[in-house]
């Protein structure tokens, strides 16, 4: 299997447990990976046979438009599931990067979920 990778996508999503935390939009970077087959990309050199990665980006920064998330658990879950119900890759590995807690470089979660599960 073949990946494409999007690397620490900067976003800015009310996200965190306290009312006050998610009153705000809060910088986080997304990495998100996605598996899919590239034989008939290779083949056709065509956009409509693979992952349109710039649609995937662009999908990605309107995701938080009108939404809020208590927990980057549930924020990489639903990330996930839209990745995989709207471009249809094989799997998808997402991780979540908060800067939150001012002594660690950032506080991340990762889930992967394949197509079957969504």
């Amino acid at each position: 299997m073949s990946q494409i990778s999007i690397v620490d996508l900067e976003v800015f999503y009310h996200v965190g447990v306290p009312d006050a935390e998610r009153a705000q939009p809060q910088r986080l970077l997304l990495t998100v990976t996605m598996e899919a087959d590239f034989a008939a990309a290779a083949g056709s050199d065509g956009i409509a046979d693979t992952v349109d990665y710039f649609a995937v980006t662009r999908r990605l920064l309107k995701l938080g438009e009108g939404r809020e998330w208590r927990l980057i658990e549930k924020l990489a879950t639903d990330i996930a599931d839209t990745v995989l119900v709207e471009f249809n890759p094989l799997a998808v590995t997402v991780e979540v990067k908060k800067f939150i807690i001012p002594q660690a470089r950032h506080i991340s979660v990762q889930i992967t979920k394949n197509r079957a599960a969504a």
